[in-house]
């Protein structure tokens, strides 16, 4: 059995000024390093980690430094740990989605889990290729306790191959928020919750997406 520890990267650049990143590569905030500290510091008093991986994106990677720091060990970068691939959407305001690219971002407001960028992934696609670079890890790592900084959107399609449910109900589950902590264990390929966005100890350092993500 191996235990995950899933990470939201801290408060981003696109999380303060409201825009969808996607595979923009934008950094954290000074908020968001401070968040990344506070999770780093919690899971060094509560969990032993043996290896660190992260999204090769700077938000999630530099989440992954600030963890990996309180262990003595190296992050290995991970492309398949990405954010979505947003096409023309990134970069755009979540107001601007709404009016520019109504039809497509009703759906992700209303049923993401059958969702499609324009110009980038399906969600479908985001959610396959997030579960391979899961299981490379797994197979890496049998009987440890590996970190893992990523997204928002990755960590949500991996709680939806949780429920073994179709795409259809990945809209009810809800996003985590930056920099929480979500243990999950994996055995013989098989997720399971533990835990899921353990994020008290932020205190009033805690942040979420608008509600029109």
């Amino acid at each position: 059995m191996t235990t995950f520890l899933l990470i939201r990267h801290g408060e981003s650049e696109a999380n303060l000024k409201r825009f969808f990143a996607g595979q923009l590569d934008v950094p954290l905030t000074p908020l968001g390093h401070q968040q990344a500290r506070c999770t780093a510091t919690f899971i060094a008093a509560n969990y032993h980690v043996d290896g660190v991986y992260a999204s090769d994106l700077q938000r999630a990677y530099d989440t992954g430094i600030h963890i990996a720091s309180c262990f003595g060990l190296p992050v290995h970068p991970e492309p398949g740990l990405r954010e979505i691939f947003s096409g023309q959407w990134q970069g755009k305001t979540f107001n601007e989605l709404q009016t520019d690219f109504a039809h497509s971002y009703s759906r992700w407001l209303t049923d993401i889990g059958n969702a499609c960028c324009p110009d980038g992934e399906t969600v479908a696609q985001l959610a396959g290729r997030v579960y391979n670079a899961i299981c490379r890890i797994a197979e890496e790592n049998p009987g440890k306790t590996v970190a893992i900084a990523t997204h928002a959107t990755p960590i949500r399609t991996l709680q939806w191959q949780i429920t073994g449910q179709p795409l259809s109900h990945m809209k009810d589950i809800p996003w985590v928020s930056n920099a929480s902590v979500s243990e999950l264990r994996w055995d013989a390929g098989v997720l399971t919750p533990v835990r899921i966005s353990q994020d008290a100890h932020l205190a009033d350092m805690q942040t979420r997406f608008p509600p029109n993500v």
